[in-house]
């Protein structure tokens, strides 16, 4: 019988994830980092790492609120800053996706979301050349997985410590960690709109969908053996549809092929490369 806890060894994954952070930043040169700071636990995760990896003084957190995002999400993101001492700036976005808006009377909520989700990366990336540091991603595997993200938006980044943790992982690792229990305890969500919930929003609970991807991805299980296992066949089918139809958020540009050395084909090195 397959073990569906998804349990990871905390202290294993705290080390390894603290040296990839320290490693891949290093060894391009820079020392620091920048982390959008939303007020909920993925972002408090790739934090605090942040902050073990490097030193409080090298991480620089930056919470960017839209005028409806919530209170409780300014509040936690403030309570993790003072836990952790690290630097801090607040940037509203309120005025600079505002004028976008207006342009259509009808837009809704889905591309509000996503101008919001590409301008916060706007911010991440011109506020990481002041301080000269690399933007550290936020996106777990169940959200890459699913394509549950914006497309260079919150998807974007320059390392991603936790994009190998499930959602339910990310919660084990931040008990560990110390994060606040507020942080840790309450219902996931991007805090586009008011009352917006990843898990109302998907149709699903985090729990049940990385038991299944769990199967799909690490164990390869076909979608049929999945539904022999005891998982529903509606249930199955749509989150092996969401995990391909999502494959494109998950890839660089495909580049049409021309010459023998095309870049992503045959042109490969390490993102280190010479340096």
């Amino acid at each position: 019988m397959t073990d569906l806890t998804l349990g990871i060894n905390t202290n294993l994954a705290r080390e390894i994830l603290t040296g990839f952070i320290k490693s891949e930043i290093t060894r391009v040169g820079i020392s620091h980092a920048v982390v959008g700071l939303s007020g909920g636990l993925d972002s408090a995760l790739s934090c605090i790492l942040a902050v073990e990896a490097l030193g409080a003084e090298n991480v620089f957190a930056i919470r960017m609120p839209y005028k409806a995002s919530s209170r409780d999400s300014l509040d936690h993101a403030q309570l993790l800053i003072e836990q952790l001492g690290v630097q801090s700036k607040t940037i509203e976005i309120t005025d600079m996706v505002e004028p976008l808006f207006k342009l259509d009377p009808q837009i809704s909520k889905m591309r509000m979301g996503n101008i919001m989700a590409r301008e916060r990366m706007i911010v991440l990336f011109d506020q990481s050349e002041v301080f000269k540091g690399l933007v550290v991603g936020t996106s777990n595997k169940t959200e890459i997985l699913l394509g549950y993200s914006t497309h260079y938006g919150d998807a974007a980044s320059a390392i991603n410590p936790i994009g190998d943790l499930y959602k339910t992982q990310v919660r084990q690792l931040s008990r560990a960690m110390n994060i606040p229990a507020p942080i840790i305890d309450k219902p996931p969500s991007a805090d586009l709109w008011e009352g917006q919930t990843d898990e109302n929003e998907l149709g699903f609970t985090y729990e049940n969908v990385d038991k299944l991807l769990y199967l799909l991805i690490d164990q390869r299980y076909s979608p049929q053996e999945a539904i022999e296992a005891g998982f529903n066949e509606k249930f199955v089918n749509a989150v092996t549809i969401r995990i391909r139809r999502n494959q494109f958020k998950r890839m660089q540009p495909p580049i049409a092929k021309v010459s023998n050395r095309t870049i992503g084909y045959d042109f490969l090195y390490l993102r280190d490369w010479g340096t």
